[in-house]
């Protein structure tokens, strides 16, 4: 049973602002893929819901800016992300992230902003927009105000995004991704409606003649206790042959961060998930990019 006290539908963003503002207690749901369990396991005991499922008009949807930034609302499903044009025109692998969330009926009632919010290291579209380094537009009392994503995770499960604040815009600037190509990598027990044991993005730009990385950024989940860019290893590969890179980014990865031990799985197998991923993703990022590898 689902043990939910209160449940508003919200009509504007406005609204949904001024409601969460009103009660301490009011938490929001969009899709609920996420917020349904956390009640039913009881963590949210006697619920006060502040829906924003019906905001279509302001907080659905995959667009670009005349400036050429992605912009995406943040109650788009995830196959809606997957199968927009725009995406696959831009930023093609944050659209093959987005097909690995649980199965087929999650990723049409699952939502990207959803991902984001509930601050998961493990959530799987968090390493490769923290690779794109992705702009969070939030809405709260005092107005709109803009988090980059690498100040939005203050711990596990944490965000420094406030209670009473709403996610109403995804932003990834055209020059955070114009010029890479990348790949995002995701190891678990089995194929599908699994939580990530690791995940890997790497976007790479290659030089005019496609033998050197001019630029690489690597980012993953669950290498730490929120979602994190390798950028000591970044900063070696920098300006290496291609070649070079391929055997060298793994250890490099691994020296760049502290996975820890869990039921899930060892520290020792996720630095050795971390080294054969880094390169795997690296080597397909690069041959998207033209590399013959």
């Amino acid at each position: 049973m689902y043990d939910i006290e209160s449940l508003y539908t919200a009509t504007s963003v406005d609204d949904a602002v001024r409601a969460l503002a009103e009660d301490p207690e009011a938490i929001v749901i969009a899709g609920g893929t996420d917020v349904l369990v956390k009640i039913r396991e009881g963590k949210f005991a006697g619920a006060h819901l502040v829906s924003i499922h019906e905001l279509h008009d302001e907080l659905d949807g995959v667009a670009l800016a005349e400036d050429g930034t992605v912009e995406i609302g943040p109650i788009t499903w995830f196959h809606h992300v997957t199968t927009s044009k725009v995406i696959q025109d831009t930023v093609p692998v944050l659209g093959e992230t987005c097909d690995t969330p649980g199965g087929p009926q999650l990723r049409v009632s699952g939502t990207i902003g959803g991902n984001i919010c509930n601050a998961a290291t493990s959530a799987d579209s968090a390493s490769t927009l923290y690779a794109f380094g992705a702009l969070l537009d939030v809405k709260g009392p005092n107005g709109v105000r803009t988090i980059p994503i690498e100040e939005w995770y203050a711990g596990p499960g944490k965000s420094t995004k406030e209670r009473n604040e709403i996610l109403v815009k995804i932003r990834i600037p055209k020059d955070h991704y114009e010029g890479f190509t990348g790949h995002y990598f995701k190891y678990g027990k089995r194929r599908a409606l699994e939580i990530a044991t690791m995940g890997c993005c790497c976007l790479v730009k290659l030089s005019p003649d496609k033998k050197t990385v001019d630029d690489i950024r690597l980012a993953f989940g669950v290498a730490g206790p929120t979602p994190m860019r390798a950028r000591s290893a970044e900063e070696q590969v920098r300006g290496m042959a291609v070649t070079d890179a391929v055997e060298k980014i793994g250890e490099l990865a691994a020296a760049d961060t502290n996975p820890r031990d869990s039921w899930r799985a060892s520290k020792d197998f996720r630095l050795q998930l971390i080294k054969e991923m880094s390169k795997r993703s690296f080597v397909e990022a690069a041959r998207r990019g033209g590399a013959e590898l």
